[in-house]
């Protein structure tokens, strides 16, 4: 047989550092014990142990987790965290993330650690949550099927808003499996589509029965959900993790109901209303464009022209005209015959009938006029215009 070859210190050290780490039991644990040789580094780390009466567990707080706060030897504590190993000296150690002093409870420390860390993530954030639709049309709901709660919203509902449609994703609200279940409605909820909000809803009860809604599960698949999220979780006076992530808190089912759904007997008083306002308005604007239309009409009567006045001025004016016309007529026509006379003074045939002749020698295409015996020599052809015609002459 062949030996098996020898492990150094570091694969051991690193193998159960592994085995440690990956087993979900020591990476969520509770652990209460006594504190014992605490001490604070200057990096602000603080280390101790947490004992009993059979054992001792090294402990470290980083300064990340719980800043400021500060333990003292003989303090009994319950603290969350995880068990890993401290390869360099081989330790066993438990890496705490959040301490608080014995007599808190499990159960307060619990909603406590998740709380603040949550916070820290930013989950409670008032800046992100979303305000609710006026008239929500389908409404998602997630409540055990059997329980009064579901009885009391859809009670609610049909009352003051029965226009709305409600989606029941039933679940359990109480019990081991209460907390998976919720969770698993909540998310088969996000993929209706056209739904405009949510109920998260249970009963009173004790602190117990309410840690479904104080698990992280829920905590996140109500931050994930695309639209806004109401919680109406027990009494007024229980305040649950689901109640700090959810966009409103309601103090109880019902109430729940009522903040989701607009009251519709008070819409009805509230359109009457805007009724009556309306048509007071519309009779009022109607009034006032009457009196404006009236006002406009006997203006415009007063401003319109007089026919027979119009009439009147026209025949005048017609008679003026005519006698300016005339007027100017007359004075152009004896203008006209003043320079008619001149003119018929200087006609050429108006000398021609006193006796006068007009003499022009031929051959040229100008005919000059003869006014002068130098400018004809024997043999010339002359033409003689008289009043009544023309005739042929030579000079001899």
């Amino acid at each position: 047989m062949t030996s098996p070859s020898a492990l150094s210190v570091s694969a051991v050290v690193s193998f159960l550092r592994e085995v440690l780490e990956a087993n979900e039991f020591f990476s969520d644990l509770w652990i209460q014990g006594e504190v014992s040789n605490y001490s604070r580094s200057q990096l602000g780390h603080r280390y101790f142990s947490l004992k009993d009466p059979g054992a001792a567990l090294r402990t470290v707080l980083f300064r990340d987790n719980m800043p400021g706060f500060q333990l003292k030897d003989g303090e009994r504590v319950l603290a969350h965290g995880r068990i890993t190993i401290y390869p360099q000296r081989g330790e066993l150690q438990f890496v705490s993330d959040f301490v608080r002093p014995e007599g808190v409870g499990l159960m307060a420390a619990k909603f406590e650690e998740l709380r603040l860390r949550l916070e820290a993530e930013g989950l409670f954030e008032i800046a992100r949550k979303r305000p609710l639709p006026r008239f929500p049309m389908r409404i998602g709901l997630v409540t055990s099927p059997t329980g009064a709660a579901l009885q009391d919203i859809k009670n609610v509902l049909a009352r003051r808003w029965p226009l709305a449609t409600v989606l029941l994703a039933p679940a359990l609200v109480q019990g081991e499996q209460a907390a998976g279940q919720v969770a698993a409605a909540l998310r088969r909820l996000a993929h209706e589509p056209g739904l405009d909000l949510c109920i998260v809803a249970r009963g009173g009860g004790a602190a117990e029965d309410l840690s479904a809604f104080n698990d992280e599960r829920v905590a996140r698949a109500i931050f994930a959900f695309p639209v806004p999220v109401v919680s109406g979780v027990g009494h007024e006076t229980d305040v649950t993790i689901a109640d700090l992530v959810a966009d409103l808190r309601a103090p109880t089912p019902s109430a729940a109901a009522e903040r989701c759904a607009p009251d519709v007997a008070q819409l009805d008083r509230t359109l009457r209303v805007f009724d009556r306002a309306m048509a007071s308005a519309v009779r009022g604007t109607i009034g006032e464009t009457a009196a404006d239309v009236e006002g406009t009409l006997r203006r415009l009567q007063r401003a319109a022209p007089d026919p027979a006045a119009m009439t009147r001025d026209l025949n005048t004016l017609l008679r003026t005209l005519e006698s300016s016309l005339d007027r100017r007529c007359a004075a152009d026509r004896a203008r006209f015959e003043q320079v008619a006379g001149r003119l018929a003074a200087l006609d050429p045939m108006a000398t021609l009938a006193r006796g006068f002749a007009i003499v022009q020698k031929e051959g040229t295409a100008r005919k000059p006029v003869v006014n002068s015996t130098r400018k004809v020599k024997p043999g010339d052809r002359l033409s003689v215009s008289v009043a009544d015609g023309a005739f042929w002459a030579e000079v001899s």
